[in-house]
């Protein structure tokens, strides 16, 4: 069964700053987490990044929505995953926040 999560990040950027940020930084989350995390789809639409990839060698599917005073995850995880689900909110949390704080 699979464990839908949601994250959301609060920021005061707008939005095209907060999309310019998360542009950069998940460049730096592919090369960081590439040995565990491969991002094998993305396509924006709008203000709305949609993504399909692979972590430990489950496939993961999920958005990245960005409003004008906050950003929105929302991932799909496989049964395998969703046993980290608690880690993978937290980690999702805390990296989107430093991609949202750094200039």
């Amino acid at each position: 069964m699979s464990k839908p999560i949601t994250v959301s990040i609060p920021h005061r950027l707008g939005k095209d700053e907060a999309r310019r940020r998360l542009e950069t930084g998940l460049a730096s989350v592919r090369t960081h987490f590439g040995s565990v995390l491969r991002v094998d789809e993305e396509v924006w639409s709008g203000d709305a990044l949609a993504f399909k990839a692979s972590a430990l060698g489950q496939q993961t599917s999920g958005t990245i929505t960005v409003a004008e005073d906050h950003v929105q995850v929302d991932v799909m995880l496989p049964w395998a995953l969703g046993l980290l689900a608690q880690k993978a909110t937290s980690l999702i949390r805390a990296r989107g926040q430093l991609m949202l704080d750094k200039k």
